[in-house]
């Protein structure tokens, strides 16, 4: 198909259109997210703390959360600090309802303020559903969907214009495996939230969207999963499962300008297996 104008009769009449301005050119020296702060919860280990790494690295403040494992979290803040980024290690249990209060008040205090949250911390589950008790059913929805709700609702209420918000939830959503059903479905529910979020909060330009990793190589893969791990390779389309850094990446993707004009998506990340 043709790309040329379609003229009317009287078109040569009319004065010429002002040609478009040229696109901004990014300048290599300056980093994507200088002057902006983060949170990112559960931040101490695997793709929170790869993620923590990559916004700083971009040029971001970041607030470091832990709830279990003081040392890890100080491990990666001086690995930011030692390469000239700026962090902090904060403990909050996201299960709890001060948790993000506690996060959003130490960024304040410390950076002035917040622009991006970034939603990793959950726990996990492998089970078959008539294993599952009602402690850990309610611990799940506890973590994984209260504690997420209520970081996100604090975020719609103290997030600076101009924000992100990225939800870390799971490829369980899209793909039907056994025994991960009461996790997969609290990760469900959070990508609900967050599609919804990103409609109340655009007048904002506060762009919402949630990242959905495959098998990621972090201590968190189960058991029955590494013993099977050659099977889960030869089924995904490039050949292996995934890093940490692989997730990171496309937070800081969303985390960005560039993603300016992303919201309430849902980004599976995983190598083609789902």
């Amino acid at each position: 198909m043709s790309s040329a104008p379609i003229e009317s009769a009287d078109s040569a009449s009319r004065p010429p259109t002002a040609p478009a301005p040229p696109a901004a050119v990014r300048d290599p020296y300056v980093s994507p997210l200088a002057g902006k702060v983060a949170v990112v919860t559960a931040a101490s280990r695997g793709i929170g703390r790869a993620v923590a790494r990559r916004l700083a690295a971009d040029g971001a403040a970041v607030i470091v959360n832990w709830h279990t494992s003081a040392s890890a979290a100080r491990e990666v803040v001086a690995g930011i600090v030692d390469t000239g980024g700026r962090a902090v290690a904060v403990r909050a249990d996201l299960g709890d309802r001060g948790g993000p209060e506690t996060l959003f008040a130490a960024a304040e205090e410390a950076f002035g303020g917040v622009d991006i949250l970034v939603n990793n911390a959950g726990i996990g589950a492998v089970a078959p559903t008539a294993d599952v008790d009602e402690d850990a059913f309610d611990r799940l929805f506890a973590v994984n969907v209260r504690g997420t709700f209520l970081a996100l609702r604090l975020a719609a209420r103290r997030l600076r214009d101009g924000g992100r918000i990225v939800n870390i939830s799971t490829g369980y959503t899209r793909a039907t495996f056994p025994n991960v059903g009461v996790y997969a479905g609290t990760k469900a529910a959070v990508e609900q939230m967050a599609r919804s979020l990103s409609r109340e909060l655009g007048p904002r330009r506060i762009t919402v969207n949630t990242v959905l990793p495959g098998l990621v190589d972090t201590d968190g893969l189960s058991a029955d999963v590494r013993a099977n791990l050659d099977a889960f390779v030869a089924a995904t389309p490039l050949g292996r499962i995934g890093e940490a850094r692989d997730i990171a990446d496309i937070v800081a993707f969303l985390a960005g300008d560039d993603a300016r004009w992303v919201t309430g998506q849902d980004i599976v990340a995983a190598g083609g297996l789902v």
